[in-house]
């Protein structure tokens, strides 16, 4: 799972080099913000079925046209499925959170993943409404600590701009 450790790594072994001084840097600063992170990852694996919930009803709230008939969410069963894929993809960016890289978002979130929202027929925008709420709403000290939010609004940022 690629980390900003394993990234560095791999990028030393594969120039047949030691990690530089700036490798070492990188690593010390995400070390540095580890209990961030796992702060950010321990409030939304306690809240999440409460932050999945409010993302997926900001989504239809803001594109009620989804429940139309031939829409994304025409019926309770599509409806379910688009709260499992905000569950989904809030699980990666837990998962990321505690690894301290993009890794769980990049290879089981991210990648093909507009084709398959093409192909089906689901709106990007829907999604990144909904991550988009979850963001802006995280409140500090309420929900968690202002690096801790920190370092989960880039990892939600990071999951909207892959989107669009």
């Amino acid at each position: 799972m690629k980390s900003v450790i394993t990234t560095t790594i791999s990028a030393a072994d594969a120039a047949g080099r030691y990690p530089s001084s700036s490798d070492l840097e990188s690593v010390q600063g995400n070390i540095q913000r580890a209990d961030a992170r796992l702060e950010a990852a321990n409030a939304l694996g306690e809240n999440h079925e409460a932050v999945v919930t409010e993302g997926g009803d900001a989504c239809f709230a803001k594109y009620p046209y989804l429940k139309n008939a031939g829409e994304a969410g025409e019926n309770q069963e599509k409806i379910a499925k688009c709260y499992r894929d905000v569950d989904h993809y809030m699980r990666l960016i837990n998962y990321s959170l505690v690894v301290g890289g993009t890794g769980p978002l990049d290879e089981w979130g991210i990648a093909g993943a507009r084709e398959v929202y093409r192909a089906l027929n689901l709106p990007n925008a829907a999604y990144i409404a909904s991550f988009a709420f979850i963001r802006d709403r995280i409140c500090v000290p309420r929900d968690m600590g202002a690096q801790a939010a920190v370092e989960l609004s880039a990892a939600l940022d990071y999951l909207i701009n892959s989107l669009c």
